[in-house]
């Protein structure tokens, strides 16, 4: 068998400083090593209409194209008119529902406290919404009166509850009592329960209603009376809460916020007494 011939290798050899200058130094803004050489090359290709220049260190497209600052132009703008649009819209429909809101402190009757509670309330800087389902009782400048009920569906406890019920009677019965002519608003609030006493919520976006019982909850009346003096006071009384349904708001209230010992209040108190006194 015959010897396979071994081939040898020059050693590759580094450029040195002076050499590497040099090299760069004749490097025109094409990459091409050689000037003359890459100007007789552009002359031609120009010439025969074939080829591009490019310039390697330049961002654009070679093929002269726009296509990606187009779309991130579109991409911008159509972020920018979509804020426009909702912003627009956010204001005309604040606006809209503003003025068509009722004013209970000028008029009210059966009809204006039906629209009040269907389309909601102004109250402090924004609208207060009541429950889909509501019936009133009574509401009639002659007797100063108004009397609602109201079914809350929404609050998953009893907790909730309290809490949605108390803004809604605030927002209904201050704004009914700025009217003259009005001095009670009753403001009943209901939910259904199941076997086990339990307050049911609606669910799954709410496709599926309670079907509990329906049981009276609380009730809040808010009362207007003028002093000797001119003043006038308004005073709030809740009913309908029991011994149970206390306990069970207690309950839900310290589940929510860790208890706090009393030595630990003691040991706090004193310490900040403490360095008062430093």
């Amino acid at each position: 068998m015959g010897r396979r011939k071994e081939t040898t290798h020059a050693p590759l050899r580094s450029l040195t400083a002076e050499q590497a200058e040099e090299l760069f130094s004749k490097v025109d803004n094409s990459g091409h090593s050689n000037a003359k050489r890459a100007e007789s090359q552009r002359k031609r290709r120009k010439e025969s209409g074939h080829g591009v220049e490019v310039d390697p260190l330049s961002t654009d497209d070679p093929s002269g194209s726009n296509v990606g600052t187009t779309i991130s132009r579109a991409g911008v703008a159509i972020v920018a008119i979509v804020i426009v649009i909702i912003s627009l819209t956010q204001m005309l429909s604040g606006r809209a529902l503003s003025e068509n809101t009722v004013n209970l402190s000028s008029n009210v009757s059966v009809r204006t406290v039906a629209a009040a509670l269907s389309d909601g309330v102004e109250w402090g800087n924004g609208f207060t919404q009541f429950p889909a389902e509501f019936t009133v009782k009574e509401a009639d400048q002659n007797t100063g009166r108004i009397e609602v009920s109201v079914v809350d569906i929404t609050s998953p406890n009893a907790l909730g509850c309290f809490s949605n019920a108390q803004i809604q009677a605030t927002a209904l019965s201050v704004s009914s009592l700025m009217n003259p002519h009005i001095d009670t608003v009753i403001y009943h609030v209901n939910v259904h329960r199941d076997q086990d006493g339990n307050i049911q919520h609606q669910s799954l976006f709410g496709f599926l209603r309670p079907t509990g019982d329906l049981t009276p909850f609380m009730t809040f009346i808010w009362t207007k009376n003028t002093t000797n003096d001119g003043q006038v006071r308004f005073n709030c009384t809740i009913t309908g809460v029991d011994d149970d349904l206390q306990k069970t708001l207690r309950q839900q209230i310290l589940s929510q916020k860790p208890v706090v010992e009393d030595e630990e209040i003691e040991v706090e108190t004193n310490a900040r007494v403490g360095k008062r006194r430093l």
